[in-house]
């Protein structure tokens, strides 16, 4: 295995974590964040938070969980590519999306939207939130204490009024002071994730089409390459052979561009990093296909009729969950009572970030009548 990049994090150059402990055996410092993400509550909830389609809708798509584990899959991979931190890379994706809310997006703005005379809700800062305060595993401290590099990646955008409140961490947004080149790998592995099983989840539900899909260059080109290689290819196996080229196509370009403009930068040092423009892009040529897909899928897939019908009943049931809580703290768990006599509306949104959609829906049942949500 080549050394790692002088650039790449390592333990020596870490800040460490806020709490000391003693090095861990027979993994490193960064294996240790990441099982510790592994095994919090808030990871094992991502199994029933929505990506785009709701739990019921289907076992076959994307949940919070799955996107996490392809979001790391593809970190770890461009991480070796580029001789960075593997273990770092994989730590802060599998935590990226911990503080989202139930019904995905939705659920985040109505809840940014309840909370907006008490500080708002953004779910970076939430997902920080949970592994610095809201995990309850360790005698010693609250949360998972995980080392600053890990917790500096979960961060990736961040309101400047909240950022002034972090200290060193916030420094960033404050600054304009760069992450490690681990966290910016994550945060584009994220978006090859969800640009890549957004296409194939809304194949698979039909809510798009193939015929649609041939207007968008990047898919085209490649289902042109599958059809070439394979004549005669269809259904599900032109779908993942084209779609596997797609994120083969992405992957290679930001690696190769994020190494050239890490090269052209004169970069040496972890120091470096931090001082320089954001080093991991895509290329000229790139980055308009992706901008063109991201259009497509939000004008067809995500502003679909049938995915805006389900979108406009969760929001309701965390509007409605929000304001019972704050009429009666006493319909909350004994533990979420003692946080919100602390500190109401955040314990809260605390409460309500940590549901997943079925959740949500049953206690939407329970204070607020009616039948299935469904």
């Amino acid at each position: 295995m080549e050394p790692l990049a002088s650039h790449a994090v390592t333990e020596a150059v870490s800040r460490g974590r806020r709490h000391a402990e003693p090095a861990p055996q027979g993994r490193g410092e960064f294996q240790r964040d990441r099982d510790r993400i592994i095994h919090s509550t808030a990871f094992r909830r991502l199994e029933y938070k929505t990506q785009v389609f709701i739990n019921h809708e289907g076992d076959l798509f994307r949940t919070r969980l799955t996107h996490s584990l392809e979001v790391a899959q593809l970190s770890r991979s461009m991480a070796r590519m580029l001789r960075l931190n593997e273990d770092l890379a994989e730590a802060v994706a599998l935590a990226h999306d911990l503080g989202h809310t139930p019904f995905g997006h939705a659920g985040q703005e109505v809840l940014d939207g309840c909370m907006k005379d008490y500080g708002g809700f953004e779910h970076n800062l939430q997902s920080l939130r949970i592994v610095d305060t809201l995990e309850e595993r360790y005698a010693a401290f609250d949360g998972l204490n995980l080392m600053h590099e890990t917790r500096e990646g979960i961060l990736k955008h961040c309101s400047p009024a909240n950022a002034r409140l972090l200290g060193e961490l916030g420094r960033r947004f404050t600054e304009n002071v760069r992450p490690s080149l681990e966290a910016q790998i994550v945060n584009l592995a994220d978006e090859i994730a969800y640009n890549n099983h957004d296409v194939d989840d809304g194949l698979r539900s039909e809510l798009i089409t193939l015929e649609q899909l041939d207007a968008v260059t990047i898919f085209a080109q490649c289902r042109r390459e599958a059809e070439t290689q394979w004549p005669g290819l269809e259904g599900r196996r032109l779908i993942h052979e084209t779609v596997r080229r797609m994120i083969n196509a992405m992957v290679l370009d930001l690696v190769a561009n994020t190494r050239a403009n890490t090269a052209s930068t004169g970069i040496e040092t972890l120091d470096d990093v931090h001082r320089a423009p954001a080093l991991a892009a895509y290329s000229a040529d790139m980055s308009p296909k992706l901008h063109e897909l991201k259009i497509f899928l939000r004008d067809n897939l995500y502003r679909h009729e049938q995915v805006l019908h389900t979108i406009g009943k969760a929001r309701c049931i965390v509007a409605d969950l929000f304001e019972v809580y704050m009429t009666d703290t006493g319909q909350l768990p004994p533990r979420h009572q003692v946080r919100a006599a602390a500190g109401k509306p955040r314990a809260i949104a605390d409460y309500i970030a940590g549901m997943t959609d079925r959740y949500a829906e049953k206690e939407h049942r329970r204070l607020c009548g009616g039948g299935e949500f469904y």
